[in-house]
């Protein structure tokens, strides 16, 4: 039975795209075959992170719209097998979003795929409502700074009220997952203890990413942490972030790249 993920945040900057990226590579490691949808209309940024940007012809407004098929907007990873990518446009903006094209695109791809990752855009407005409209299971992803835990817990909001699941009396799947993460920072106040956020925002906690280049060179060179630089500590902690979402009781740590792994007793993913 396939599941639907939205990766979301209320303030930009805090890895998102970047972590919709990494966990549908490590997901499609494992053997899954997953979907990853840019929701993120009129800026398209998950094509570069993905290194596809010049393999895309349409994209997932043209799906809507009838424009092309779900077939012809897909593009397959060429590094693993099981990874595809529905682009988002540059050129049109997120009124061209309608709640029955997404449903239909969303109801399609659960044909084919395991996992189908929606990689929602900032804030709460409607390009993030319509990512997170369909989800079964969502990851908040957050800084250990106020203003970003503050808007998390806004999102954390919406998705108890404005999802498909919350609607119909159900309960949507939440995590968190704090990128940018700093131990020795943390330790001096510099920022917040990944303690501090998990009192805040009261969700069971998905995986610690920490500050790391090597996220940045993946960026760069266009290939996902988990496949550019698996041994990394940014590409440990997602490819174990993957295996939580897929069920596995690992115990959670916060990796660094100086500093081994700091642990967190009695932490886990929700079963």
């Amino acid at each position: 039975m396939s599941k639907v993920l939205v990766v979301t945040s209320g303030k930009g900057g805090v890895g998102k795209t970047t972590t919709a990226a990494a966990l549908s590579a490590a997901l499609a490691g494992e053997g899954k075959k997953v979907a990853v949808v840019d929701f993120d209309v009129g800026l398209r940024n998950l094509d570069l992170i993905m290194g596809a940007e010049r393999r895309v012809v349409f994209d997932l407004i043209d799906v809507i719209n009838g424009d092309a098929k779900l077939s012809q907007a897909l593009i397959k990873d060429k590094r693993i097998e099981t990874l595809s990518l529905l682009p988002a446009s540059q050129t049109r903006d997120k009124d061209a979003l309608t709640e029955d094209g997404v449903n239909g695109v969303i109801e399609e791809l659960k044909k084919s795929f395991d996992w189908i990752v929606c990689d929602s855009p900032a804030g709460i407005e409607r390009g993030a409502t319509l990512a997170m409209r369909h989800a079964d299971v969502a990851l908040v992803v957050t800084n250990p700074e106020i203003s970003s835990v503050r808007d998390s817990d806004r999102i954390i909001g919406l998705l108890d009220s404005k999802t498909l699941k919350a609607e119909t009396g159900g309960d949507i799947e939440k995590h968190l997952l704090l990128t940018r993460y700093d131990t020795r920072r943390a330790s001096r106040g510099e920022m917040l203890k990944v303690e501090d956020v998990l009192d805040i925002l009261s969700i069971p906690l998905l995986g610690v990413v920490p500050e790391s280049e090597d996220v940045l060179k993946a960026s760069n060179v266009g290939s996902p942490v988990t496949v550019s630089n698996p041994q990394s500590a940014a590409g440990m902690a997602y490819i174990t972030a993957a295996k939580r979402l897929e069920g596995a009781d690992l115990p959670l740590t916060a990796p660094t790249s100086r500093f081994g792994f700091l642990k967190f007793f009695g932490r886990r993913a929700a079963a």
